[in-house]
């Protein structure tokens, strides 16, 4: 049992996976950052001051002036405003993953074709084939 998880473990897709799970997770904390510091800022300006963080319904008796406060009291509350936060940081964060995404996909070479299909059987053949293999047609080689 041992051997055959050091040979999963050392196999290159292993590997690959947990360096892509570190980018991502890293990739992560920079969109934080972009939202957290430089996102909503203007959005919270733009809307009267508002820190979004900071919103929460107080569901204590006792009132605190902000959410930091009661959350470092213990106080039950509905922290709305760090939901919003991070609905915004989920949305930017897949937007530019479909942007990235999409980037890789339109740069990847189209597969040169590679078989084509024999006129007699309609099986798959190789695309230099003079000879269909299953039905043995004699076929016009492509120049």
């Amino acid at each position: 049992m041992w051997k055959e998880f050091r040979t999963f473990i050392s196999k290159g897709n292993v590997i690959e996976l947990a360096v892509a799970l570190i980018m991502a997770a890293a990739f992560g904390a920079v969109v934080k950052g972009l939202i957290d510091w430089i996102i909503m800022p203007p959005i919270g300006k733009a809307l009267g001051g508002v820190d979004f963080s900071s919103l929460y319904i107080n569901l204590s008796g006792t009132d605190y002036p902000s959410a930091v406060e009661a959350q470092a009291a213990g106080a039950s509350g509905i922290y709305y405003g760090q939901f919003l936060n991070t609905v915004i940081t989920f949305l930017v964060l897949a937007f530019v993953m479909f942007l990235l995404v999409k980037a890789y996909n339109s740069t990847k070479p189209d597969k040169a074709t590679t078989t084509k299909e024999c006129p007699f059987c309609l099986s798959t053949i190789p695309i230099g084939a003079s000879r269909c293999p299953s039905c043995t047609s004699e076929l016009q080689v492509a120049t």
